[in-house]
């Protein structure tokens, strides 16, 4: 990463460049008066920002030029467009390109494949959609082929899922791979990479991944440039160990590691977030490049299922449901669920740190269970009054065919607030792109999905002053630019990628509650992708602009 003070150096003399301009050659967007806050860190100038087709061709002081669109932004802060680094919008955008809920928060890329990537994928899995989507890719790059024709308002890249590999390779069987085995997954890493992955992603809470395993397919994506971004297996009681794996894999394999929505979601452990980013200091200090992103909230979402270990979810889905089914299984399962059987590789902070009323259910498939949408766990077994607990949960999931999605109170405040001022950490939202209406507007998610950035600029920035304006933008933009390795993204600098977000500092803030999530943010303007207005004053004008933005190992033409 560059150093912060010879960016803001290199800034300074290259944000006035490019200001030469011929009145006869107009430009075909010109932003005028706002306060640019470049993206690197520097302290936010008065300037002007000119756009000739899809990229950045001037910024200074602009005044006599001509534009084919002339945008007021007296008033107003001009950014780049925000990155979010974790997104799992992978089949959204295929049920509605126009990635609503992200683009009003200034969102203009979306980064995909945590784990469950949308590709590689056998044909069997082809009638295995969602919201209505019918997958008909085999491949990464088909996924890709696929949405670019359908249309997108944002830019996506997605990294290969280290499980959907897993799967393809050895369905859902919860063994260790063998040789013969990695060495496919290994194959299958090389091509998702040739297709424009930007790296291997995990998500390891109850998974039968190896270290051995992720360390192979890591090794197989580093010549390729690409980085390991990982759900650690733990974050909770065994954090520190599961920060241990995630940097022996990334030492191991030769590859960065970012860490995934960074958290502590363990009560025993709340106010250690210092002790967490020592792990990271002592990492870098070896020579690793180790970073994390984090969401602004103290809840985190997962599905009711993360409470059942892997041994009973080997064989797939259907496998698990009839273990549920067997009452002397239940007993097992109980037993590791209460803590008093240990199960090797798995530990449930879900119960451990706060229990029932920790665990807000957000949709339900099944008719009859809709009236529990918006209730704590705690609450739907006193309406089940007289079954034990664990079989209210047991009887739930079966209701719901071994899913229901689940809001979990886990983290503290001051944790929240320590993590965002490392300068290690940037933003993510862990959110899908939704909108109020039809199928997206299903249930209660997580209002991530709708409020990330503004809300971090809104309550973390302007109310509480925990970050300045221009860290906060620089975690949002070039900071998770320069993870991912996209060069021509996350700056506003002539030669960039014309994505920009123009917002009100003194008016942008989140509106989505945990019981009332369905609503967009408010205090973004205009929202620009490759040099296409796609929100102006705070409507989307239903342009999709969006492009795949592959990785160095791309090489399909």
């Amino acid at each position: 990463m560059l150093q912060r003070s010879a960016l803001i150096v290199i800034t300074i003399v290259l944000l006035f460049a490019g200001c030469g301009h011929t009145d006869d050659q107009p430009y075909d967007i010109l932003i005028t008066g706002g306060l640019v806050v470049d993206g690197t860190g520097a302290p936010g100038i008065s300037a002007d920002v000119a756009i000739t087709a899809d990229s950045i061709v001037a910024v200074g002081q602009l005044s006599g030029a001509r534009a084919a669109t002339v945008i007021d932004a007296a008033g107003l802060t001009v950014s780049p467009g925000f990155i979010d680094i974790h997104s799992h919008s992978d089949y959204a955008l295929l049920t509605d390109g126009n990635a609503e809920s992200k683009i009003r928060q200034g969102v203009t890329t979306e980064i995909l494949g945590e784990s469950a990537s949308a590709g590689p994928r056998r044909a069997a899995e082809r009638n295995d959609g969602s919201n209505g989507t019918t997958p008909d890719w085999e491949t990464l790059g088909g996924y890709f082929d696929r949405l670019l024709a359908s249309g997108i308002s944002v830019n996506i890249g997605s990294y290969v899922g280290s499980m959907q590999i897993r799967r393809y390779v050895m369905g859902n069987e919860y063994r260790a791979a063998t040789p013969e085995e990695i060495k496919q997954m290994q194959a299958l890493a090389v091509a998702a990479m040739q297709d424009g992955a930007l790296g291997i992603a995990s998500a390891l809470l109850g998974s039968p991944l190896t270290t051995e395993e992720l360390i192979a397919m890591c090794s197989a994506v580093a010549p390729y440039k690409g980085i390991y971004a990982t759900h650690i297996r733990d974050e909770g009681g065994k954090i520190f160990e599961s920060l241990d794996e995630a940097f022996r894999i990334g030492r191991e394999a030769g590859v960065p590691v970012d860490v995934l929505h960074l958290k502590i979601a363990e009560r025993k452990l709340w106010g250690r977030m210092n002790d967490v980013l020592a792990r990271f200091e002592q990492a870098r200090a070896n020579g690793l490049r180790v970073t994390a992103n984090m969401y602004p909230y103290i809840a985190g979402q997962n599905n009711l299922v993360s409470l059942i270990p892997p041994w009973a979810q080997d064989g797939g889905r259907k496998a698990m449901l009839n273990r549920l089914r067997d009452p002397k299984i239940r007993i097992k399962l109980r037993q590791a669920l209460y803590g008093s059987v240990p199960v090797p590789g798995w530990y449930n902070h879900y119960t451990s740190s706060a229990g029932w009323e920790s665990m807000l259910l957000v949709n339900t498939r099944a008719e009859r269970n809709k009236n529990l949408i918006g209730l704590r766990m705690n609450e739907v077994i006193a309406l089940r009054s007289g079954k034990e607990p664990s079989d209210v949960l047991y009887d739930l999931l079966l209701e719901e065919n071994g899913s229901v999605p689940t809001i979990y109170f886990l983290m503290t405040e001051e944790d929240v607030r320590t993590a965002m001022q490392s300068p290690l950490v940037s933003f993510g939202s862990d959110g899908t792109a939704v909108k109020p209406e039809g199928v997206l507007g299903r249930g209660k998610p997580h209002p991530r999905w709708y409020g990330t950035f503004p809300r971090v600029l809104g309550k973390y920035v302007r109310e509480e002053g925990v970050i300045s304006l221009e860290t906060a933008i620089h975690k949002m933009t070039w900071m998770n630019a320069e993870k991912i390795g996209l060069r021509n993204r996350g700056i506003i600098r002539k030669g960039m990628a014309a994505d920009i977000c123009i917002f009100d500092a003194g008016r942008i803030i989140d509106r989505a509650t945990f019981t009332d999530p369905h609503q967009y943010s408010e205090g973004v303007e205009y929202v620009l992708v490759n040099g296409k207005v796609v929100l102006e004053h705070g409507r989307h004008t239903g342009l999709r602009p969006g492009q795949v933005l592959r990785g160095s190992g791309y090489s399909r033409e």
